[in-house]
Parts: structure tokens; C-alpha cells; sequence
């Protein structure tokens, strides 16, 4: 028989897990369906435990409590997909509501066959007022900022990754091709975040498929800070941080790392471009949007600047052939 196992990851958010957790147990799963939900409590100071053990002895054997002590999210996930009991592993996090349907709908394309993942789709809990120089959809849409995930109604083969609270992946996708990275993902004094879609990228690379179903429904909580300029501007640069450190792990061109040869682009023709876009924009929806951007290209450029800081000047052409290898 298949088993699902749940992961969800939470630290110092015992109130929303609560309804969190109140949500998933409601799920309507098969009975021929073995399935449990495993909470990876990342070393909380707050009401966690108690929280989650009154869950384990109100359902027997469908809730797990996991201590992870070593902080970063990633550190607790990937301690989850070593304790997990399923052969599919579907993520939640501590702040959505799950729809009763919606372990079933994301899980089914999995235990059906043909697919190694699935993302669903997550809308926000309240009806959101975004200011007016802030477009939650069209071509100038900061939603996935906000962890809004939505491609409309209709299933089809992901060409982008799933993100981490509504998503799921066969237990030996991880196998094959390795856990979240721990230099990704919020831990304490980095906000940078990208684990999910850098795994999930990772596995199409290599060729993995992944199904988006429309039906699995999450509800993402969306505190009002978060429809701040200082918030949205923030999580931008963080993201071009994100964003060398992923392209640090790809493989070199002529024994040159590769985000040195994004210096010159950036430099001469991205950063400028951008700039431009910002500042002569008309639209206070398209400004906005080109002033995010311009933070994401200054976050590369500092993400750029650590890592060579981190590079010896004096490397032999064996170090330069190892790194590429």
C-alpha cells in the first residue's frame, strides 16, 4: 500500500499552526490510502510542542512531533524527508489552510503514475486591497512574492517549479537528486529563500516531470506588512542574492565561475535598463515593478561580491579543474 507523508516545518508560529493543522486533518482521503502528517518543529520557543502533541492524542497515528534543533528551514526539511514514513511527500507550511480535497488532488498524478511531482495552487486567505502601485496579476504581478501561486484552472506540465507550500514529490525524487540546500532558505539573520524552486528546478533539469493541478487548493495567510514597498523591496534583493547562489552551483565555462561572467552583463546592460524603466515609467504598477527589479539586480551584485571574497586570487589551473568538475 502507498503511503503519504505530510511535512510541514515550523518555528514560533503556534497560532496559525494550530488551524494549520486543524485544516489538514479534515482532509478526504481514500481509506485505501495510508497517510500522516509529520511536523518538523525547527527548535520553537513558543507553544509549538504542546500545540502539535495535542494534535498526536487527539488523532492516534496520523500526527508526528520531529525536534530538529539546528535552525534554517532547510535544515528541518530535509530532517522530514529522512523521518518520513511515505513514498510520496507532500509540504504545507504553518501558515496556509488546506482545502479538505486537497491531499488527494495533489497526490493523485503521483500515486497514479508517470509524474515525480505536482504543485498546486495557492490563493490568499482574505480578499487582498493592494495599493495602487502594487498589480497582483498581468505582466507587472508581484504575487509570487506574497507566495501566490495560480495558473489558472486548467492541468497541465509545470515549465516553472511549484512552490514549497503546496507541492509534492516522490520520496526517491530526493533520492535521485538530493535534498534542499541549507544555503537556501530562511534562517535566523537570512531572510534569502529559494530552497523549494531551486530543488524543484533542479529536478526538471534533469529531465523530471511535474504535474500542476489545479484542484489543490492552499490558502496562504497575507499579513498586511507584506503589501509594503519596504517589505516587497527587501524579498527582491534577497532574491538576487538567491539567485547566484544558485547559479554558483552550475557547472563553470572555461574554468570561470559562472557568475563572473554576469558582472559585465549586469554592469552594462541590465542594471542600466532597468534603471531606466523605473525611473521614466508612467504606470506607478510598471515603476514599481522596474524598481524591484533594480533592487534584484543590486542584490546579485552583492551576492556576487561575497562570493568572490570567498574565491582565492591565487587558484592553479588543478583548483580551476576540480572546480568545474
Amino acid at each position: 500500500m502507498r503511503k503519504i507523508t505530510v511535512i510541514l516545518c515550523t518555528y514560533n508560529r503556534s497560532q496559525s499552526l494550530a488551524k494549520a493543522l486543524e485544516s489538514v486533518a479534515a482532509s478526504e482521503v481514500p481509506a485505501s490510502i495510508e497517510w500522516e502528517v509529520q511536523v518538523v518543529d525547527n527548535n520553537s520557543k513558543d507553544q509549538t510542542r504542546s500545540v502539535v502533541e495535542s494534535f498526536c492524542d487527539k488523532y492516534p497515528g496520523r500526527f508526528r512531533y520531529i525536534f530538529e534543533e539546528k535552525q534554517g528551514k532547510s535544515n528541518a526539511l530535509n530532517t522530514g524527508i529522512t523521518q518520513a514514513h511515505g513514498d510520496v511527500l507532500a509540504f504545507m507550511d504553518d501558515d496556509v489552510l488546506v482545502a479538505p480535497t486537497w491531499l488527494q488532488n495533489l497526490t493523485a498524478p503521483l500515486l497514479q503514475g508517470g509524474w515525480s511531482g505536482a504543485g498546486g495552487r495557492i490563493l490568499s486567505q482574505e480578499l487582498l486591497m493592494p495599493p495602487r502601485w502594487l498589480a497582483l496579476e498581468g505582466p507587472y504581478s508581484v504575487a509570487g512574492m506574497l507566495a501566490l501561486f495560480d495558473l489558472g484552472d486548467k492541468g497541465r506540465m509545470l515549465d516553472c517549479p511549484p512552490f514549497g507550500t503546496n507541492m509534492a514529490f516522490l520520496k526517491s525524487v530526493f533520492e535521485r537528486h538530493g535534498d534542499f540546500r541549507i544555503d537556501m532558505g530562511p534562517c535566523p539573520g537570512s531572510e534569502i529563500r529559494n530552497e523549494d524552486t531551486e530543488f524543484g528546478r533542479r529536478v526538471m533539469a534533469a529531465g523530471e516531470r511535474i504535474w500542476y493541478e489545479p484542484s489543490a487548493v492552499v490558502y496562504h495567510a497575507v499579513p498586511e506588512e507584506r503589501l509594503t514597498k519596504q517589505y516587497l523591496l527587501r524579498f527582491w534583493f534577497d532574491h538576487g542574492r538567491a539567485s547566484m547562489r544558485e547559479a554558483e552551483k552550475k557547472p563553470n565555462v572555461w574554468m570561470i565561475p559562472r557568475w563572473w561572467l554576469t558582472v559585465p552583463k549586469i554592469a552594462l546592460t541590465v542594471l542600466p535598463l532597468r534603471t531606466f524603466n523605473w525611473l521614466f515609467a508612467l504606470d506607478p504598477k510598471r515603476r514599481f515593478f522596474f524598481k524591484g527589479f533594480v533592487w534584484m539586480t543590486l542584490g546579485q551584485m552583492k551576492e556576487i561580491y561575497n562570493l568572490s571574497t570567498r574565491t582565492s586570487t591565487h587558484l592553479t589551473k588543478a583548483d580551476w579543474i576540480s572546480r568545474s568538475n
